[in-house]
């Protein structure tokens, strides 16, 4: 068995640093850096990791040719945002290729001495770099459906399955999951222990009402979908039905009658279900978006639905939902595994109710159906996303769902502060030209209520970059990894980063050159489960004299992590406060 990653013990060392004259660095506990002359140059101490904040708003955009192709020759000059139709300033524009390498530098170490010897360039096992996680809602799926789309995932996770991806079952009802792997038997096992889990059986209630019309019913007070649930409980209870119920439901004066408070009472226990299988389908959402938020790389979730309505209260937890999504760079695809479908008429419909309730009936229907996929577009739109739908050939689906767009933009601004008032805020996005483009792009989000603080921020952009596998260059590094076997069982990794400083921005006060950097190195195991992250400040106060020597050598920051033998990821992410620019190296180790 393979022995378990540990990780609790890890140390920070700045290594090789020019030599400072007069004042050597000032330990953590000494008094923090002044504005006087006798202040320390160099202070190094711990940040706290990982807050987040709400100011940006992104915008993932997916543009197409007329074949359906994704465009990634655009920039930010050809787009235009609006939100509540007012034009914004696109403050943040990038262009994410998913189809990317992640430039990981390959490096595993041999058996190092207690002197920790460098290491050698041998290739290393796989180390997982896609993450695609599959949501099966057999909360709201009929057998027929979720059967067919099962068989289409396991074609297309047996066809594609590659060494570096690692591939989740999940499902609304939260049972018969399966966590990210890339083991094909147990991928195989949780897809064929799948199976219905719908809280009603439409064919054995009477009446039988959707949750749609127990909305209407019961939060629109529509007099005609509560006239059509009174004629259809007379049906059930095999009386004659009473001429001009239509009418007498706008009466407010009338007193309800017993197939009334009978019909009202079945609209009451299909909205209080439907309400909370809509929420948890959205919470299993967030859930695996927090799950996956602290995996490395690629990451995608294909939504196998027939889709759910959701109420005017869930539309802000939905936009949360998208705004955690976009956040951790995860895409949410969605398949609607009905295919191609029509709304089916009840063939005992006129018999229950005549002509009248059989063309009420076949509307509440249509309706809701039509209704519920609107929570698929919309996930995936608001992700970069794919919706495939009304099709069914589920394998071409899958397929194509597995390939997210090559190119999405993220467009990103900052909401005005006059904006900052907690309303639901439409969203829309044009291009300059738009000859032979179509264009996908998020619809909507709730603004906040304050403005994210600077520091938030910052931390905010490392977390993102820490859970990037882009490589990121805005201040020249290295990266090296080290070993070494302390027993059978634990092994010391040392990484080892060179920062070349020369391109650094730096400010000034009271004749010092002024910067603070922030240098983080995170872990993960062969799986890219998160394992843990180190993160230092290293505060810059410098007189001219070390300033040269410091850009002329650069910095060498070296942190240690303890571990068990194994495989894993590094990921090492230095951001200066001056010009706000940053790096991002990746690394792979094995550790036999």
């Amino acid at each position: 068995m393979r022995p378990r990653a540990g990780l609790f013990l890890a140390t920070f060392v700045l290594i090789c640093l020019p030599k400072l004259p007069a004042q050597s660095p000032a330990s953590p506990n000494q008094n923090p850096p002044g504005t006087g002359q006798g202040a320390p140059e160099l202070t190094a101490h711990e940040t706290p990791l990982f807050s987040t904040g709400v100011n940006l708003v992104s915008v993932p955009v997916v543009v197409r040719d007329r074949e359906g192709h994704s465009v990634g020759t655009l920039r930010k000059d050809d787009f235009q945002l609006f939100d509540k139709g007012k034009p914004q300033a696109i403050s943040k524009f990038s262009i994410e290729k998913t189809d990317a390498t992640t430039g990981a530098t390959a490096i595993t170490a041999a058996a190092a001495t207690r002197q920790e010897q460098s290491v050698s360039t041998a290739t290393p096992a796989p180390i997982a770099q896609r993450f695609a996680a599959y949501l099966f809602d057999d909360v709201h799926l009929s057998f027929n459906d979720l059967v067919h789309a099962r068989d289409a995932a396991e074609l297309q996770i047996t066809q594609s399955l590659a060494a570096n991806t690692r591939v989740a079952i999940y499902t609304t009802s939260g049972l018969s999951n399966a966590d990210f792997t890339g083991d094909r038997d147990a991928l195989h096992r949780a897809l064929f222990a799948l199976q219905p889990r719908q809280s009603v059986d439409p064919h054995d209630v009477c009446p039988d009402i959707s949750y749609y019309q127990a909305d209407l019913m019961l939060n629109k007070e529509d007099p005609r979908a509560l006239a059509t649930a009174i004629l259809e409980m007379d049906a059930c209870r095999g009386d004659k039905p009473e001429p001009g119920i239509e009418d007498k439901m706008r009466d407010q004066t009338r007193l309800p009658s017993g197939p009334e408070i009978s019909a009202r009472a079945a609209a009451y226990r299909v909205l209080q279900l439907g309400v909370r299988d809509s929420r948890f389908a959205l919470e299993v959402l967030a859930n695996m978006i927090r799950r996956m938020s602290v995996l490395p790389g690629s990451k995608s979730i294909v939504l196998v639905s027939q889709g759910f309505l959701l109420l005017p209260e869930h539309r802000q937890e939905e936009t949360g939902v998208i705004d955690r999504a976009v956040r951790a760079n995860i895409i949410i695809n969605s398949l609607d595994a009905r295919g191609l479908f029509t709304v089916e008429s009840d063939p005992g419909a006129k018999l229950r109710g005549g002509n009248q309730f059989m063309i009420y009936k076949s509307e509440y229907v249509r309706e809701s159906q039509l209704q519920s996929q609107n929570v698929l577009a919309e996930l995936a739109d608001g992700t970069g996303g794919t919706y495939f739908h009304n099709n069914n050939d589920l394998v071409l689906g899958f397929r194509r769902l597995a390939s997210p767009p090559e190119f999405v933009y993220v467009l990103g601004f900052s909401p005005r502060s006059e904006n900052l008032d907690g309303s639901y805020h439409p969203l829309r996005v044009t291009l300059s030209n738009s000859k032979g483009l179509t264009l996908q792009a998020r619809q909507g989000y709730y603004a906040p209520l304050h403005a994210e603080d600077p520091q938030e921020e910052a931390r905010r952009e490392i977390q993102d970059a820490i859970f990037s596998r882009d490589e990121l260059t805005g201040i020249p590094i290295d990266i090296q990894l080290q070993y070494v076997s302390l027993s059978e069982t634990s092994a010391r990794l040392a990484v080892l980063a060179h920062l070349d400083v020369k391109r650094l921005r730096f400010g000034k006060s009271n004749g010092r050159s002024d910067n603070t950097l922030t240098i983080t190195s995170a872990l993960f195991d062969a799986n890219g489960n998160y394992i843990s992250a180190i993160q230092k400040t290293l505060e810059m106060r410098l007189r001219d004299q070390t300033l040269e020597n410091v850009q002329a050598s650069g910095i060498n920051v070296r942190t240690n992590f303890d571990v068990a033998p194994g495989s894993y990821a590094v990921r090492l992410v230095v951001r200066d406060s001056e010009g706000r620019t940053m790096a991002a190296r990746n690394g792979v180790v094995e550790i036999p």
